[in-house]
């Protein structure tokens, strides 16, 4: 059998094969809303609060559970060690936070809410409660049950896709 060269039309189909669709592909559509709501938070905290969404995330964090340790909220949020160790220094700064050498260990710090830093937060929660009621209410209360029920399945699964790829049998 004799192979023939690929045409310009069968080149150009394959590409167009090779092309996200952005409306079904599922990490794209989750980084786009974490994307916008992530901006317009920034923005309405940002404006009422003085604080930016990392900076509220870490302090909704520290709220959640006290005196943990950087590594700790770098294990929770998902993010790097650094941004998060320049707001600690920021929150710190602007009294919010309070960082102590662990008793236990004084190679990790143990770090808390201030008296200023959980006002913020409560303020800050109100607000980020009235948002998150706001973006789901297109959905109706057992979607939304669903919906937070798919999602932490997805996050528990994310290691699926921290492996290195060709390790799992269906590669």
């Amino acid at each position: 059998m004799r192979r023939t060269k690929p045409t310009a039309a069968a080149d150009e189909t394959r590409q167009e094969d090779l092309t996200l669709d952005l409306d079904r592909y599922v990490p794209a559509l989750i980084t786009f809303i974490a994307n916008k709501l992530s901006r317009t938070a920034t923005a309405l905290y940002q404006k009422r609060f003085g604080v930016n969404v990392t900076e509220w995330r870490i302090l909704s964090q520290l709220a959640i559970e006290p005196n943990i340790s950087a590594a700790r909220i770098c294990q929770v949020i998902g993010f790097d060690k650094g941004p998060v160790s320049r707001t600690l220094a920021v929150l710190q700064a602007r009294g919010m936070i309070r960082i102590r050498a662990d008793r236990r260990d004084a190679r990790t710090h143990s770090i808390s809410l201030t008296p200023r830093g959980r006002a913020t937060h409560d303020k800050v929660f109100i607000v980020a409660q009235e948002r998150e009621r706001r973006l789901l209410s297109c959905l109706r209360k057992e979607e939304q049950e669903m919906l937070i029920g798919l999602l932490r399945r997805v996050h528990g699964n994310l290691d699926a896709v921290s492996a290195p790829f060709g390790t799992h049998d269906s590669d």
